[in-house]
Order: structure tokens, then C-alpha cells, then sequence
């Protein structure tokens, strides 16, 4: 096994190939947060963490755990802006533009449709999910469902938001789409105006939730892009912060220790507002209290990331090695497939439980094995569809991608 100077040599190696190890284990753990919400939905099971005599319930977390969404925003705006920070720090030009497009359609689409083909084919046609009352199958129903899922506006619609059978968890990736869309100008205006542009997506984001809140139902606005372009400016700035002091700040000791106790103040920071939120009562009142904490939350996830990046070694190689690495790399295909395998599971009465309704009634052996199997089976899932379908479809993509380049260069 090998010792921690070298895991860490390891880890400063991947570093200086363009890699942030550290960040493959916070993407892990946003995502976990966001299931073990989802799954504990199904389950009611809530754990303690016990060390020696103190306990504290995870109830909390898991019971605001939706709010980790904006941090997945928030550090898809970090890697996406990243590139153009350093940019900006070596003097050189912005990304393309075509070739950031290409990138995104490669890594999201395929795999996104694909789901959308799976959840068509073996959920919702199976269970009738688009026939008239009179149980005769509505084409229409389906077709708008569809093209609204095709072209990535299914956020848009309560059909295909709220009413839609083809897996609710696929919302964020509508936002994502969008605001792919117009990342690369947003990206050129906050590398040329950082102060300006970061100001107004603040605007843009406080001014329509404050809208929101004069509606009498929040349900189809409170997700919506516009919504979340504060999470998003966080990741910019945060990414912006972190290219210009590994330039400028020297990395020793005195600053690991600095940045791991920045760590801790955000790990604080952060379950201050996971409590609060999880005090919330009522649909209305949760989707406006995540409003109202949307903002504190990207933050204080900025910093964590911050933190974890120019933290001490150990804070470090905790969030980015091997393990993490692999969690990172499969959790696009675990975020979108683990609800609905929990639901799945739950319809087909796996595991077998001794009471009808075993979540309510609290049967802990049901609840323990079977969320066991939920995170399990969804990583299962997960890897064969990264390894199998994901990969093999963007290598291609890049081959085909390189090649077309190597004969216009020629």
C-alpha cells in the first residue's frame, strides 16, 4: 500500500495535468447528499453519527438534502469558468466556442436520451402513463412530453416538469443545457467585466425569485434557470479566485492551515443553513425558504471548495483519490437513474418485508437492506453505463472531432 507522501505526490501530479483531484470528491458528495434525500424519501430511514458518547441524526441533512442541487450548479459554473480563468492568468485566448459546445453535447446528450429511451420504453408505456382517463393511449400527450425532454425545455412546461412519467431527477440537466447555451459569451463578459457581469447575474437572480414569491404557486418557477444564476456566479467567481491565488499565493504550510480552518467555518456554515432549511413546513414554504437560502448556500460551497482545494494534505487526499475519483467519474449516471430505481424497487416489493407498508411503521431490517440495495443497484447501474455507453461514445466523438481538425489543419 502505498504511504501518504506518495498518494500526495500523486495527487500534486494530477494537479499540475489540469486535474483538481480534490473537487472529484466533492462532486461525489453533493450528489450522494441529493440520493440519500431521494432514497430516504422512500425509506424514512435516518442514521445517527456516533462518536464515543456524542450522536448527532443526519434527519437534517437528509431532509433538505434537494438544497445540494445548487451545489452541483454551483461547481459545474467553477469547471466550466476554470479554463477561462487560467486563460486570462497566462495571457492566453478564451476556449472555443464550437469545441465547448461539442464537449457538452457529447458528455450530456447521449446518455440523457438514452434515459429518456429507457424510462419511455420500460416505465411509462407499461403503465399507461399517457392514456386518457378512458384508458385509450393519447399520442399527444406523449409527443409533447417527448419533444419537451428532446429539446431541453421540459423544465418549462408542468407536463413535462411536475407531470411528466420520464424521471424527474432529469430537471437539473434542462438548466444545465440551458445555461451550456449561453456559457460562452457569459464566460467572455465576466473574464472581460468580472465585478459588472457577477453583479448582474446576482440582479437577474434576486430579482426574479423575489417575483416568484408574489406567485401564488411556486412549483414551476422556483427551478427555473433565472432562478439559479447565483449559484452559477459563485462557481465563476469562485473558479476566477482560485486560478489568480494559485498564481500569486505561495502554498505552505501557514496557508493549508488557513484554508482547512475556512474549510471548517463553511462545514459550519453550511449545516446552519441545512437546519433552518429542514425546519421548513409545507411544499410552499420549502421551495421559499430554498429561495431565500439558494444564495448562502452556493457560497458557503464555494468556500468548502475553496478550502478543500488549498487545504492540508490530509483534508485533501480524503476528497481526492482513487475512490473518489471513480464516484466522480460514474455520478452523472447515478444521479439520473438512482430515484427511479428506488421507486422501481420499491413497486416490485424488493426486499421482502414482514408489514405492508414498512417505511411507515419503521421495520429496520427492510429499511437497512433496502437502501443498501438502492444505492448498490443504482451503482451498478452507473458504472456499466459510464463504462460501456458514455465513454465509448465520446472517445468516438473526439476521434471523429480530431480528425475532422487534422484535415482542415491540413
Amino acid at each position: 500500500m502505498s504511504s501518504l507522501k506518495e498518494r500526495y505526490i500523486a495527487y500534486t501530479e494530477h494537479e499540475r495535468a489540469g486535474r483538481l483531484p480534490a473537487l472529484d470528491g466533492a462532486r461525489a458528495l453533493f450528489v450522494l447528499v441529493v440520493a440519500s434525500f431521494h432514497i430516504w424519501q422512500q425509506s424514512w430511514l435516518t442514521p445517527y453519527l456516533t462518536i464515543g458518547s456524542w450522536s448527532q441524526s443526519l434527519d437534517p441533512l437528509l431532509r433538505s438534502g434537494y438544497m445540494w442541487v445548487d451545489a452541483m450548479l454551483l461547481l459545474s459554473g467553477f469547471l466550466l469558468y476554470l479554463p477561462y480563468a487560467e486563460a486570462q492568468e497566462n495571457g492566453k485566448p478564451s476556449p472555443a466556442i464550437g469545441k465547448f459546445y461539442l464537449r457538452r453535447v457529447l458528455r450530456i446528450v447521449p446518455s440523457y436520451y438514452l434515459c429518456v429511451l429507457i424510462m419511455l420504453l420500460f416505465v411509462a408505456l407499461p403503465k399507461g402513463s399517457y392514456n386518457n382517463p378512458d384508458g385509450t393511449f393519447n399520442a399527444w400527450y406523449m409527443g409533447r412530453d417527448l419533444l419537451a425532454h428532446a429539446t431541453f425545455t421540459h423544465t418549462l412546461f408542468p407536463f413535462s416538469y411536475t407531470g411528466s412519467p420520464l424521471n424527474g431527477s432529469l430537471w437539473t440537466l434542462g438548466v444545465e443545457m440551458q445555461f451550456y447555451l449561453i456559457f460562452p459569451f457569459l464566460g467572455r463578459a465576466f473574464r472581460r467585466w468580472p465585478v459588472q457581469t457577477y453583479l448582474a447575474l446576482l440582479a437577474v437572480a434576486f430579482g426574479y425569485r423575489e417575483w416568484v414569491k408574489t406567485m401564488p404557486d411556486s412549483t414551476l418557477l422556483f427551478n427555473q434557470l433565472p432562478a439559479q444564476l447565483d449559484a452559477y456566479a459563485n462557481g465563476l467567481l469562485a473558479a476566477g479566485i482560485y486560478s489568480a491565488l494559485k498564481r500569486r499565493m505561495k502554498q505552505d504550510r501557514w496557508t493549508a492551515l488557513l484554508f482547512t480552518a475556512l474549510w471548517l467555518m463553511a462545514c459550519w456554515g453550511i449545516w446552519q443553513l441545512v437546519r433552518g432549511q429542514a425546519s421548513s413546513n409545507g411544499y410552499e414554504n420549502i421551495r421559499l425558504g430554498q429561495m431565500e437560502r439558494r444564495f448562502l448556500m452556493s457560497a458557503f460551497c464555494a468556500l468548502f471548495m475553496l478550502g478543500l482545494l488549498f487545504g492540508c494534505r490530509f483534508l485533501r487526499l480524503i476528497f481526492g483519490n482513487r475512490v473518489t475519483a471513480f464516484l466522480s467519474a460514474v455520478s452523472f449516471h447515478f444521479y439520473m437513474y438512482h430515484q427511479v430505481f428506488a421507486v422501481q424497487l420499491k413497486e416490485w416489493k424488493i426486499p421482502a418485508s414482514v408489514t405492508e407498508n414498512p417505511w411507515m411503521v419503521g421495520e429496520y431490517s427492510w429499511q437497512v437492506t433496502y437502501t443498501a440495495l438502492c444505492f448498490g443497484g443504482a451503482l451498478a447501474i452507473a458504472t456499466l453505463l459510464t463504462y460501456a455507453f458514455e465513454r465509448p461514445i465520446a472517445r468516438l466523438g473526439n476521434r471523429k472531432s480530431a480528425g475532422k481538425a487534422a484535415k482542415k489543419h491540413n
